[in-house]
């Protein structure tokens, strides 16, 4: 077996690299790559437990003037060689091998997923799998490697105004809060869960008894918020940690008496405007 790999590896150099020919156009590609590709992945979470789950993936380098083609295969063999659960770390490394492999100046990755986690119910505590849509982008190179986080969650709102003026009731509707954080530390996807879901009026749960759902009701109608009071509250709490000095917060409010949504947009460079 060994002499059939050494034969391949040797008929492959033998072979003319039409990628790595000279191009006379002089003009260079500032991302070339792969996507489409979905791949197995774990992801660590913040307690050190590792979450199975399916990415698609992203992957990408520079391609200098002079060089006609970038090797397309080598960004496939390189993903699948990952094994170690993708955390800040592994996720620079990552890069750092796509870059060196391809012999590239700057190298970008990003992995899109549902990442699943437990949740207890609020009385009965039944336990069911919650599922938050995150994106994970690295880029790095011949300079350090910088990661961005991105993750949806769901939650509850409740209208204030509706509160306010009804003599019972008030209209509610599920949002999506998108945090997006460019960490300095170990920033990571459990801490924008938890900020957006104690932000709102309430948070979701996949499997709720009829205790839980009262709960969450009564819950959602003592915490009413307007879509620039949730987005203003996530606002707040990122702005006090040290670890997301660069961030973005969207709300989109998916009303249940309108036909069209309410949204709200904060970000770290215009938030204390």
């Amino acid at each position: 077996m060994n002499e059939t790999a050494h034969g391949s590896e040797a008929d492959d150099a033998a072979m003319p690299d039409v990628q790595g020919a000279p191009d006379d156009r002089r003009i260079a590609i500032a991302q070339v790559g792969v996507r489409g590709m979905r791949h197995p992945i774990r992801v660590r979470s913040g307690d050190g437990t590792v979450v199975s789950t399916v990415a698609t993936v992203e992957m990408s380098v520079s391609l200098p003037h002079h060089q006609k083609g970038t090797h397309m295969s080598r960004f496939l063999a390189i993903l699948n060689e990952q094994e170690d659960a993708l955390d800040r770390a592994g996720l620079e490394t990552l890069v750092g091998a796509v870059a060196s492999r391809l012999e590239a100046s700057h190298a970008r990755i990003a992995f899109r997923f549902p990442f699943f986690r437990a949740k207890s119910a609020p009385v009965s505590g039944l336990v069911s799998q919650m599922d938050y849509e995150v994106e994970l982008v690295v880029e790095g190179g011949s300079a350090a490697a910088a990661v961005q986080l991105r993750v949806v969650v769901p939650v509850t709102t409740l209208c204030p105004c509706s509160k306010k003026i009804s003599a019972y009731g008030a209209h509610n509707q599920r949002s999506h809060v998108t945090i997006t954080v460019s960490p300095s530390g170990d920033y990571w996807l459990e801490d924008a869960i938890d900020l957006a879901e104690r932000s709102a009026s309430a948070e979701l749960y996949g499997i709720l008894k009829r205790a839980d759902e009262k709960y969450v009701t009564e819950r959602a109608y003592d915490n009413p918020r307007f879509v620039e009071d949730l987005v203003r509250e996530v606002a707040a709490g990122l702005t006090d940690d040290r670890r997301a000095p660069s961030w973005t917060v969207e709300v989109e409010n998916f009303e249940s008496i309108h036909n069209h949504s309410a949204w709200a947009l904060v970000s770290s460079d215009t938030a204390g405007a």
